[in-house]
């Protein structure tokens, strides 16, 4: 069934579309930091006054030490931390440039452009972003937690095809260690993988890195509770990231 979104509008060509978190949202998620941050704080301090009244009680050393910090020391370095968190985690957001020319990503600092005609489907699988190609590919795949329906909607404004679920999800296989049907070198890839992606977690550089080196062999790959998936395609382009 073809759950490719079409709409009787005509595409935005010329004006540009900036999705971003909000600024009440960027602004509620400084706040819960910096709280917990000073909570945090208070709650060390507290614990180390505690501790050096207990004689038998261990690491009395570093507890003293805490504690004689002066009173609002704690509170004041858990709210810095927190603001350091606040700046990682914005740093870290997604931002998608739209146009009827492009599409621009920006997350981590680094931008990467992605021209129209290059870009067959963007959907969305889970908290992910995704972009395919006209060989079946994925172009990219970024973490995305801005609201699907605000996405979906900007997408296809500007006249791309925007697809309810991945069009390909009934070609993929669960991957186990020597998996008929892989281009060579893929079983070795996605054995490194498999072992990145339980000990270092799905967000680690390593997993990221080898689902290029995958593209690269002509393999697409998604995870689901630290398993992984595979199909293959016919590469006809540049390796996704």
């Amino acid at each position: 069934m073809d759950m490719t979104k079409e709409t009787g509008r005509e595409p935005q060509v010329s004006r540009l579309t900036v999705l971003r978190q909000t600024a009440l949202s960027t602004v509620c998620v400084y706040a819960v930091l910096v709280l917990v941050g000073v909570g945090v704080g208070w709650l060390v301090d507290f614990l180390a006054d505690w501790l050096v009244t207990l004689p038998w009680a261990p690491l009395q050393g570093p507890a003293e030490l805490v504690a004689s910090a002066p009173a609002p020391t704690l509170p004041a370095a858990g709210a810095v931390a927190g603001l350091v968190l606040g700046l990682v985690a914005q740093h870290e957001q997604l931002v998608i440039r739209l146009s009827g020319e492009c599409v621009v990503l920006t997350s981590k600092g680094r931008e990467r452009e992605f021209p129209r005609d290059v870009i067959a489907t963007v959907f969305r699988d889970g908290k992910q972003l995704v972009l395919l190609g006209h060989d079946g590919g994925e172009l990219t795949r970024q973490e995305c937690d801005l609201d699907t329906g605000r996405v979906a909607d900007a997408f296809t404004e500007h006249g791309y095809a925007w697809a309810d679920v991945d069009p390909h999800q009934g070609e993929f296989r669960r991957w186990v260690p020597g998996a008929p049907g892989l281009p060579e070198g893929a079983n070795a890839l996605l054995k490194a993988r498999q072992e990145s992606l339980e000990k270092k977690g799905p967000s680690h550089e390593d997993v990221w890195e080898l689902r290029g080196e995958l593209a690269r062999l002509g393999v697409v790959v998604r995870d689901e509770k630290r398993r992984q998936y595979w199909r293959t395609f016919r590469k006809a382009g540049p390796a996704a990231e």
